[in-house]
C-alpha cells in the first residue's frame, strides 16, 4: 500500500498533485458544498484536513463515515488557507476501511478522564494525550540506546525466569506448571521453584565481568499488592553494569543518562511535550531545560538527613540517621531544597541490600539514589561488593542461603573485579518527561492489582 505517513506530509517543503494518506478520522464537519474530515494516523500529534467536495465519488465513498473510523484519502497537498496549519488535502479519491458506530464508539468527546481511558486502554493511544505518550516513550527508549550504544555498552538479554531473588524481599511472582493442591516442587517444570524475575541485575553483573560494560532494558515483576500512582507489577528497568568502575563513575554515568534522554526528548518531541506543559503540567518544558542548566547536586545520606532535620518541615514520617527516605522526604531534597535533581549516597548497610559494596565506616555501603522533581527517586543503584568473604558474611547476615548465589560468589572466586550498576524505572522516567501523574498512564497495557483484562 504506498501511502505518506501525517507527520511528513505535514512537514512537506512544497504542494504535491498527489499524495495517499491512511488514518481514523478526529473529526468531520459538513457543510452544503464539502465536508472538511480531519484524520490522524498516529505518527504525529497534529491531524491533517482532507476537503471532500459535494457530489463527488469521493464524498459517495465517504458515505456516513465519521469520527472513529479508518479511511484511505489520495488527493492533492495544497497549501491551506485556514490558520495554524500548512497544508490540506482536497480528496480526488477515498475508501472507508471500517465504520464506527456513533452510538457505541467511545471516543466521541474531545476530553475524557484518565479512569474511563484506562478501562479502554486498548483505544486510548487515539486520543492526543496518549497518541504523544506512547511516542515520547519510544524516543525515550531510542534515546536510551543511542545513549549506552555511544558509550560502548552492550544490550544484553537477562532471564525473566529466575530461580533467585535479588532483591530478597519475596515479593515475587511464582511461575509453574503444577496443578492446584500439588506440593511436590521436584514435579514442577523446573524441579524447584521459579519465579518472575525482579531485576536483571546478577545475571548483567556476570556478563560485566566478560564484556566490561552491559545493560539490560526490558520488563520486570513485584507482586506487591500496591495500589498508588507509582507502582505497577510489570514495569521496564533500565539496569547498566560496569567493570572497572566506582560509586562516582555510577553516578556520572546516571546524570549522564538521565541528561541525554531528557535533552532527547525536548529536541525531538517538542509538539507532544507543549501538549503536556499546556494541559497536563504547567512549567514542564522549563523544569527539564532546567535540568540541563547546571550539574546535578551530590550529597551523602548523612547530610541529607541533616539538612531535612533542620529545614523546619512537618513530614508525615520522621527523619533519623538508619530509616529509608520516603518520597515527601525525597521530593523535598529536589524540588525545594537544591531545586535540581539530586544524588545522594552512602547510605547505612542495614536498609540496602546485599550485594552493596561495604564502606569502610563499617556503617554505611556505597550506595546511591537519584532523586528528581515531582518523582523523587529515578535511579538507585551501588557499587557492587566484590570482596568474597564480606559478601558471603553480608547473605548470611540476611538470613539468605550462600548456596542459592553460588555462581554469584564465583564471580568473586574467579578474578573480581571493582564493579558497579544501577537500575532506572522506565515509567518514573517517563512521568518524570510527561508530567503525567500516575504510572498507569505511562504503560500502554498496566498491570496492577485486579488488572489484567487485556
Amino acid at each position: 500500500m504506498q501511502r505518506i505517513l501525517l507527520a511528513n506530509a505535514l512537514n512537506a517543503t512544497e504542494a504535491q498533485s498527489s499524495v495517499t494518506l491512511c488514518g481514523w478520522i478526529r473529526t468531520r464537519r459538513d457543510a452544503k458544498d464539502f465536508s472538511f474530515v480531519e484524520i490522524n494516523d498516529g505518527s504525529c500529534l497534529d491531524n491533517m484536513q482532507c476537503i471532500v467536495d459535494a457530489g463527488t465519488a469521493a464524498h459517495d465513498a465517504l458515505g456516513s463515515a465519521s469520527t472513529g473510523a479508518a479511511i484511505r484519502v489520495e488527493g492533492e497537498l495544497v497549501p491551506s488557507p485556514g490558520k495554524g496549519q500548512r497544508w490540506e488535502v482536497r480528496a480526488r479519491t477515498i475508501e472507508v476501511y471500517g465504520k464506527a458506530d456513533p452510538e457505541t464508539f467511545p471516543l466521541q468527546k474531545k476530553r475524557h478522564s484518565d479512569e474511563f481511558l484506562r478501562s479502554i486502554a486498548h483505544l486510548r493511544t487515539r486520543t492526543n494525550k496518549y497518541g504523544a505518550t506512547f511516542r515520547i516513550r519510544s524516543e525515550a527508549s531510542l534515546a536510551v540506546h543511542e545513549f549506552f550504544h555511544s558509550r560502548g555498552f552492550f544490550w544484553i538479554h537477562t532471564p525473566i525466569l529466575t530461580g533467585s531473588d535479588c532483591e530478597g524481599a519475596g515479593e515475587m511472582f511464582r511461575v509453574t506448571i503444577l496443578e492446584p493442591g500439588e506440593k511436590d516442587i521436584t514435579k514442577d517444570f523446573f524441579g524447584r521453584r521459579s519465579n518472575l524475575t525482579v531485576s536483571g541485575q546478577l545475571e548483567a553483573e556476570a556478563l560485566a565481568t566478560g564484556l566490561g560494560r552491559v545493560y539490560t532494558f526490558g520488563p520486570t515483576f513485584r507482586a506487591e499488592n500496591s495500589n498508588t500512582p507509582r507502582h505497577a507489577a510489570e514495569f521496564w528497568m533500565i539496569e547498566p553494569e560496569m567493570a572497572f568502575a566506582d560509586l562516582n563513575d555510577l553516578m556520572d554515568l546516571g546524570e549522564s543518562l538521565t541528561r541525554h534522554v531528557v535533552e532527547h526528548i525536548l529536541t525531538h518531541c517538542e509538539p507532544d511535550l507543549k501538549l503536556f506543559d499546556n494541559f497536563v503540567d504547567k512549567g514542564l518544558i522549563a523544569r527539564l531545560k532546567n535540568m540541563l542548566a547546571t550539574p546535578f547536586a551530590r550529597v551523602t545520606y548523612a547530610e541529607a538527613v541533616d539538612i531535612l532535620q533542620k529545614c523546619g518541615k512537618d513530614f508525615a514520617y520522621p527523619v533519623s540517621f538508619g530509616t529509608d527516605l520516603q518520597t515527601e522526604h525525597e521530593r523535598f531534597l529536589a524540588e525545594e531544597h537544591f531545586k535540581k535533581p539530586v544524588a545522594v549516597f552512602n547510605y547505612p548497610k542495614e536498609i540496602k541490600a546485599f550485594y552493596m559494596r561495604q564502606n569502610d565506616d563499617g556503617k554505611t555501603v556505597a550506595a546511591m539514589d537519584m532523586l528528581v522533581p515531582r518523582i523523587g527517586e529515578l535511579i538507585g543503584g551501588s557499587q557492587r561488593e566484590e570482596r568474597l568473604d564480606k559478601l558471603e558474611k553480608r547473605i548470611c547476615e540476611l538470613g539468605q542461603n550462600p548456596q542459592d548465589y553460588w555462581w554469584y560468589l564465583d564471580l568473586r572466586r574467579f578474578g573480581t573485579v571493582p564493579h558497579c550498576g544501577f537500575g532506572l524505572g522506565f515509567e518514573r522516567l517517563l512521568m518524570m518527561l510527561t508530567g503525567i501523574n500516575n504510572i498507569r498512564d505511562v504503560i500502554p497495557f498496566p498491570r496492577t492489582p485486579g488488572n489484567l483484562e487485556f
